[in-house]
């Protein structure tokens, strides 16, 4: 078993980090181990949801390649 650190959308960092760009996005994470068929049990749908969520109070956008990625291919379904 491994631990993964990541945040959702990736939100986060430190302040005292000059230049540092946050931390990995949870659903890019996702995204890597579902494409090397490892299985979390994590929802891809409901993680970016939650993002989108979170973004959205906190008037952010994601910094989630994968998130993007996914919704502008829904939005064009």
């Amino acid at each position: 078993m491994a631990t993964f650190d990541s945040s959702v959308a990736g939100l986060g960092g430190c302040p005292y980090a000059k230049g540092a760009t946050g931390n990995v996005a949870t659903e890019d994470v996702l995204y890597m181990l579902n494409g090397l068929g490892i299985k979390t049990g994590v929802d891809m749908h409901k993680l970016i949801a939650a993002g989108e969520y979170i973004c959205g109070v906190l008037g952010r956008p994601t910094h989630s390649k994968a998130a993007r990625a996914l919704m502008a291919k829904s939005k064009a379904a």
